[in-house]
């Protein structure tokens, strides 16, 4: 381990990048390694932890894969499969709820990828995608493209394995909103965020407060607590230890009171349409806010290699400002903080080892750890799925 004053030096540079990291991250930093523990946190496998019901719905839409892309030039790239369907046509609009269907901007077979261009530029552009046969789909691009926050993201579009969809602009993940600029708190504001849930730290909230709309109900929501969960005797001088201590502030989330309250809070709200629409978020907007979208989705629904690629997606947007925080940690801790920095497989399944190890199933967490009723769960479908 370093010495107090080169710790103190390490932290102090790493203090001014924290805003692409953790809070759990910050306090194992601030309290772990200060404390000089050795490294001690053990992981394991126990299964995916996916045993979720999803009650039997019939459905009517016929697509099975549906994606939207902005392009850097203002064209958007649409990528659709419907099952059953001969021809596809699709229809654009600013609003979800008021689509224009004077003449579509494209069409394509039951299989296609189209780019759509001339649209001008707007705050969010809505695709409805009309089969021959079946019902339409709505979809977007699913990030806001905030520079200010750049892991601000639609928490929805992606299908159930019952064959359900989840509902678009009306739920969205995000990182730290205490520097947003008076142009995105303006555009918050006309996409109609209504309640704003925040799972930091007391001392992350007073380093940035939120900037949010006037109006909004704010919600605060620690998932870690004042304790530390999570934390324990880091060496970030080997990548093991970096993954060791993400892998165990995972399973915090999971099994801590804060955590659990943190989270019951989350859904609760989530289900609710009054509440609607929602941003919930962290610091980086990958560990906390990550669990949050992973157990909301796997709750809906959705298959375990969708609930991962939409977790992995934090690398993606967050490469810009991990790659500038590691160019200024000091290299002997820099194979440690990378792993920090980074969302991986491995911390996700540790969540869901951990709903395995203490509830059994992915139901019970849901139902004794966060103790959401049959009707909770029925009021969340009946919010955020369509189809």
């Amino acid at each position: 381990m370093f010495g107090l004053a080169a710790y103190q030096y390490r932290v102090k540079l790493i203090n001014k990048r924290l805003a692409a990291t953790c809070a759990a991250c910050a306090i194992a930093l601030s309290s772990g390694l200060a404390a000089g523990i050795s490294p001690a946190v053990a992981g394991g496998r126990h299964g995916d932890g996916h045993g979720v019901h999803q009650p039997a719905t019939r459905h009517q839409i016929p697509f099975t894969a549906a994606t939207v892309t902005q392009n850097a030039d203002g064209s958007f790239t649409i990528t659709w499969a419907a099952t059953g369907a001969r021809s596809v046509s699709v229809y654009a609009g600013t609003d979800q709820n008021r689509i224009s269907y004077k003449r579509a901007v494209a069409k394509g077979s039951a299989k296609a990828t189209v780019t759509v261009t001339g649209l001008a530029a707007a705050d969010r552009w809505w695709f409805e995608l009309v089969p021959d046969r079946g019902e339409s789909l709505t979809v977007a691009d699913r990030s806001l493209h905030l520079a200010s926050a750049p892991n601000f993201r639609d928490a929805g579009g992606y299908r159930t394995a019952g064959g359900q969809w989840v509902r678009m602009g009306v739920l969205y993940r995000a990182n730290d909103l205490g520097k947003l600029t008076d142009a995105d708190v303006a555009k918050l504001k006309r996409l109609g965020i209504r309640t704003d849930i925040d799972f930091r730290t007391d001392s992350e909230i007073t380093a940035s407060p939120d900037r949010i709309p006037a109006g909004v109900t704010y919600i605060h929501a620690n998932v870690i607590g004042t304790s530390g969960v999570g934390t324990g005797g880091i060496d970030l001088t080997t990548e093991a230890g970096g993954v060791a201590m993400m892998e165990a502030g995972e399973k915090a989330f999971v099994s801590s009171d804060s955590g659990r309250a943190a989270y019951t809070t989350f859904f609760t709200t989530v289900a609710d349409p009054k509440a609607a629409n929602v941003v919930y978020h962290c610091t980086a907007g990958k560990d906390r806010t990550g669990w949050a979208s992973a157990a909301l989705l796997t709750a809906l629904g959705v298959p375990k290699a969708t609930v991962l690629e939409d977790y992995l997606l934090s690398n993606v947007n967050l490469a810009a400002s991990n790659a500038a925080t590691l160019a200024a940690v000091p290299a002997a801790i820099r194979p440690g903080y990378k792993a920090v920095l980074d969302v991986r497989e491995s911390y996700l399944q540790s969540g869901f080892d951990e709903v395995t190890v203490t509830y059994g199933t992915f139901d019970n967490y849901l139902r004794q750890g966060l103790g959401l009723t049959p009707k909770d769960l029925r009021a969340l479908r009946a919010q955020l799925l369509v189809g």
